[in-house]
Formats: C-alpha cells, sequence, structure tokens
C-alpha cells in the first residue's frame, strides 16, 4: 500500500524546467493524487489548487473497513491518510469541493475556510430533454433504481421497501437497472440481491394458463431493456435511490432533468442537490422508504 501510495515520488520530473515551470498546479482529487503539487508548492513555491468530489480521507475509511488489515497496520494507514489530508489542505492555495458535504469534510480535517469555494459540477441536461417534455412519458406505477450494484447502495433496504410498497400497492412495479462494472464482487453481491428478490416476490400468474411475472426486474444499462439511460428514466414515474453512503448523486441530477419524481436517503449531497424538489428519508429505515414511494405513485 504504502508503496503504490509513494510511487509518484520516484518519477524524474521534479526539476525547475518541469513542476518549476508551471505557473498552477491542479490536481483533481485530495489525498495521494495532490503529493505532485505538495512538492511543487514546497521546492518552487508553485500555487496549489485542489478540487475533490470526494473526499480521499473519507474514502479511505470506507474502504479500510473490509480490509483484512491488522490494527496497527489500521491505526498507521489512517494516520498517514489523516496527515496527509490535512497537509494537503493547509498548503492548498485554493479549494473547490464540489458540494457542501465535501466542504464540511474539508473544514473537519483543517481547511482554512477563506480559502474554499464550492463549486458544484457541471452535467450537460440536453439528452434528457425530450424526456423531461414529454408528459405522458413514464409507468404511473414504475419504480427504477439506476446504479452499481454494490453494499453501499443497499439494495436489500431497496427491496425490503417495495415488498411494503406491494402489500399496499399489488400493481407497483420495480426496476433495477445496473451499469456495468469490472468487480467480482458486484457480480457476487448483485446475485445476492436476484436470490432474495426471488424469495420475496415469487413469480406471478393472473391465471391457470397464464405466464407468471416477477414485479422485480433486474436489467443491466445498455441492454435491449434499457438500451439508453433517458429510456430508463423514461419509463417509470418516481426514481429511487436508497445508498447508504453516496457522494455526489448525479443519477437524482439526471432523473430532474427527466422530469422525475425522486426518493433518496438522507446521505452524502443528496439533500443539497435535492433542496425541495423531492422526498428524502433516513438511511436503513425501508418502512421510510416504502412511504415516500407510495406517496409520490
Amino acid at each position: 500500500h504504502l508503496e503504490r501510495v509513494l510511487r509518484p515520488l520516484s518519477l524524474d520530473w521534479y526539476e525547475e524546467d518541469a513542476l518549476g515551470a508551471a505557473d498552477l498546479c491542479h490536481a483533481a482529487a485530495g489525498g495521494t493524487t495532490a503529493l505532485p503539487g505538495l512538492l511543487a508548492t514546497r521546492f518552487f513555491g508553485t500555487p496549489l489548487l485542489v478540487t475533490e468530489y470526494g473526499v480521499q480521507l473519507r474514502a479511505h475509511y470506507l474502504s479500510a473497513a473490509g480490509a483484512d488489515r491488522s490494527a496497527p497496520l489500521r491505526t498507521l494507514l489512517a494516520s498517514l491518510h489523516g496527515r496527509l489530508a490535512a497537509e494537503v489542505y493547509r498548503q492548498a492555495a485554493l479549494l473547490t469541493p464540489g458540494n457542501a458535504h465535501t466542504r464540511r469534510w474539508q473544514e473537519k480535517c483543517g481547511a482554512d475556510r477563506a480559502r474554499v469555494r464550492t463549486v458544484h459540477p457541471g452535467m450537460a441536461a440536453d439528452r434528457f430533454e425530450g424526456v423531461g417534455e414529454d408528459e405522458e412519458s413514464g409507468d404511473p406505477t414504475t419504480l427504477v433504481w439506476v446504479g452499481r450494484a454494490e453494499p453501499a447502495k443497499d439494495l436489500v433496504a431497496l427491496l425490503h421497501a417495495f415488498a411494503d410498497v406491494r402489500a399496499r400497492q399489488p400493481d407497483a412495479r420495480l426496476r433495477i437497472v445496473t451499469v456495468p462494472v469490472r468487480d467480482p464482487g458486484a457480480d457476487a453481491y448483485l446475485a445476492h440481491c436476484k436470490g432474495f428478490a426471488a424469495q420475496l416476490f415469487p413469480d406471478e400468474a393472473a391465471g391457470a394458463h397464464a405466464v407468471g411475472e416477477n414485479p422485480v426486474s433486474f436489467e443491466e444499462l445498455g441492454g435491449p431493456e434499457a438500451p439508453t439511460l433517458e429510456d430508463t428514466y423514461a419509463s417509470a414515474a418516481v426514481v429511487v435511490l436508497s445508498s447508504t453512503v453516496e457522494g455526489f448523486p448525479a443519477g437524482l441530477v439526471e432523473a430532474m432533468f427527466c422530469a422525475r419524481a425522486t426518493v433518496s436517503t438522507d446521505v452524502g449531497a443528496v439533500v443539497e442537490i435535492i433542496g425541495g424538489t423531492g422526498l428524502v428519508v433516513p438511511p436503513r429505515n425501508p418502512r421510510a422508504l416504502a412511504d415516500a414511494c407510495l406517496a409520490l405513485l
């Protein structure tokens, strides 16, 4: 871990005609990404600008929770990343967090408020305009979830919530549309969720001779059922986010571009992005999530 973190320092680019010749060093993330900028500031006085959409120290804490490391090693790495974050924030001439959630983390780690400017990321709305302007799109009984299949997205809680929704509105349907990722852990988690959904929602048929259907569908973005994000959002009345951990929820912004109602958990920058335009519930609370979904279906 330490060798990988410090590897950029072994390169021969710390000369006056390299980093020393730059007018500004812009690190697109904090933590180890900003190490070259720290050296440029130290050796040549080059101003350092740091932009963060997610806090690297927070990401380290989250990833370390499931790592197989001894207590002394966890302590060492936590201290390294904590001190590195503090030094980056202390040396940066300007910090531009992408949202208030990231800004709070920076200030908690010692960043000077006078050198912090929140700059939200820009997103292109053009591709979603057609959906947003189509008043007839969206099945009024369908919920849709879009994202990477991983434990932090808490699809298990979403399935529990949908079981409550179905008990009170039997014609409701849930589409879970996953974004392709190269992670064996994601495949295992998705398989677990599919098995859990099959237990909660056995295939249903209208009669003895009808083909059974499941109210929950698992699809992959780019496949025949969900060829594009626009088509996916257009198919539903409500877009749901059930995460326990989130940074900047780009999917919620896309949903709002499409004029979809949203139900989200109160994590990351969700409240900042949603404002008063959607329903927000506590994370890990399937009943509250179900109540909010039913209020909008």
